[in-house]
C-alpha cells in the first residue's frame, strides 16, 4: 500500500515563468497556474512539473563528482529528432555524453535533464 500519490515536481529557478515555458515546450504541457513566484504545468490532474522562484539558486555544476542532484528523464522515440526540437527549445547539449540511448542536456536554467530512447 503507497504511503502517498506524486502530485508534482518543483524546479527551483531565477525565472519560473520562463523555465516553465520551456518544458511547456518540451512536454506539450501547457502553463497552468502562475503568480509571482509559483508555476504550473497542467497536467490534467496527473503529476506535473512545478517552477518555484528562487532568485539566488546557481546551476549544478554538474558532470563534476557528487554536483547532480536530481534530473528528469523524457522520453523520446527519435534520439535525433528530440535533440534537434530540444536545442531549437533553448537547451544546450552537455559536453560529457555517457551513454548511447540516452543524451544529455541543459535547460535554460542549468539543469541536466536526458532525452531517453523510447525502448
Amino acid at each position: 500500500m503507497a504511503i502517498a500519490r506524486l502530485q508534482l515536481t518543483a524546479l527551483d529557478s531565477p525565472a519560473p515563468l520562463a523555465l516553465a515555458r520551456f518544458y511547456s515546450t518540451l512536454t506539450g504541457l501547457p502553463v497552468g497556474p502562475t503568480d509571482d513566484d509559483w508555476v504550473e504545468l497542467d497536467a490534467g490532474g496527473g503529476p506535473t512539473l512545478a517552477f518555484q522562484l528562487a532568485p539566488a539558486r546557481r546551476a549544478p555544476d554538474w558532470p563534476a563528482e557528487g554536483a547532480l542532484q536530481a534530473h528528469l528523464d523524457l522520453e523520446v522515440d527519435d534520439l535525433d529528432a528530440g535533440e534537434a526540437a530540444v536545442l531549437e527549445a533553448g537547451a544546450t547539449k552537455a559536453e560529457h555524453q555517457p551513454g548511447t540511448t540516452f543524451r544529455v542536456f541543459l535547460d535554460p536554467d542549468g539543469n541536466p535533464f536526458c532525452l531517453v530512447l523510447a525502448s
